[in-house]
């Protein structure tokens, strides 16, 4: 086997440990997977690195931003938690970052691109949760999504305006990770999207789902006997249990993505499923986490705060722009969606401090010990 000795010094330099893992994905992945050696490419075309290939690259510029060490103090679902073990941002991308890695390693499809859509899948998420998108989508006249957000984090915002040029294929799974309500799973929407993408669609909702129910649990929000019935009978009583049911479903359901078999009954390329039963329950499961967890959780003392901080910051900056950091405006962007770009990088303390620090006494009465 050819080596950077046998050809000759200064081969590794370019670009031989690359090459070497680019023929290894060809030889060992899926025929359906996304290979780096044949991206579509990065909005400004730059050489090849010599030792990683191009998913490689991404991961490594998503986990060295500002954005991504932001998330360990943004809230996920809890705002302002008493407790070390609720699950942050952070640590929400982290568990669906391995939950894309096992899946994807399963189907031999790219775990590279998988980590580096589920790492940055997030970046663009505001303050205090799916509370702070809320009051966001509704004051902004373009309106909010988090997953555009994290879209234009990476593209834009990151190194202070320069951006982090990231894949095609990364910069699609970011944006397209987000579900809505209902079926996640959606077979049209889903062909439109690398199986990747697919994984880190699916990897985020079973994340979430698992910890979500653990920190309810947590909070006293809700017992495991309260959980739908047949969630717990099929996917079990426990968080692993949880985890591995629906993990070991997907990769069984999905096992023609893993190309050892032909296409799809119909001649397609295959897509990620779940069986029919486990698709049911785990429907059946969001619907119930929304009614009782994730909507109620805004309507508590913390939450309607959060939405009288958040609701705050976005008029006092929208007044006052000369306030914002000055690499927010170099693309000469409206004062409206620079003041939403500064709102949405803030972490859950930032943005108490900023808000007390304008307005004493706004945050203090709920956020006790936290301003």
């Amino acid at each position: 086997m050819d080596t950077p000795e046998s050809l000759g010094a200064g081969s590794a330099d370019s670009g031989f440990v690359r090459e070497r893992q680019e023929q290894w994905e060809v030889e060992r992945l899926s025929p359906f997977a996304s290979l780096s050696a044949q991206t579509k490419g990065r909005l400004i075309p730059e050489p090849r690195d010599a030792l990683r290939t191009e998913f490689q690259r991404d991961r490594d510029r998503v986990i060295h931003t500002n954005a991504f060490r932001r998330l360990k103090h943004k809230t996920q679902v809890f705002v302002a938690p008493i407790g070390d073990h609720f699950v942050t941002r952070l640590t929400h991308t982290l568990e669906v970052t391995q939950i894309a890695r096992t899946i994807a390693r399963s189907l031999r499809l790219n775990e590279d691109l998988a980590e580096a859509a589920a790492l940055g899948h997030d970046v663009g998420h505001t303050p205090f949760g799916h509370i702070g998108e809320q009051v966001l989508d509704s004051l902004h006249p373009g309106g909010f999504r988090h997953n555009e957000q994290s879209l234009r984090t990476v593209d834009l915002l990151e190194k202070d305006g320069a951006g982090l040029n990231l894949t095609h294929e990364t910069r699609q799974a970011i944006l397209r990770h987000s579900k809505p309500r209902g079926d996640f799973l959606n077979a049209d929407e889903l062909d439109e999207l690398t199986l990747e993408a697919q994984v880190v669609r699916v990897s985020d909702a079973i994340a979430y789902l698992a910890h979500d129910i653990g920190d309810a649990i947590r909070a006293g929000v809700l017992g495991e006997s309260d959980l739908p019935s047949d969630a717990r009978e099929v996917l079990g009583t426990r968080h692993s249990q949880r985890l591995d049911s629906m993990v070991n479903d997907i990769v069984a359901s999905s096992w023609a993505c893993a190309g050892y078999d032909s296409l799809a009954p119909d001649g397609r390329r295959p897509r990620l499923s779940m069986s029919p039963q486990v698709t049911s329950v785990v429907t059946q499961l969001r619907e119930f986490m929304f009614d009782n967890v994730y909507v109620p959780a805004g309507d508590g003392a913390e939450g309607k705060n959060a939405r009288v901080i958040v609701e705050f910051l976005y008029g006092h900056f929208l007044k006052n722009p000369g306030e914002i950091p000055e690499h927010y405006f170099l693309r000469n962007d409206p004062v409206d969606r620079v003041a939403l770009d500064y709102i949405a990088g803030m972490t859950d303390q930032f943005a108490l401090h900023t808000a007390e620090g304008l307005r004493p006494g706004i945050a203090s009465d709920v956020f006790v010990g936290r301003v």
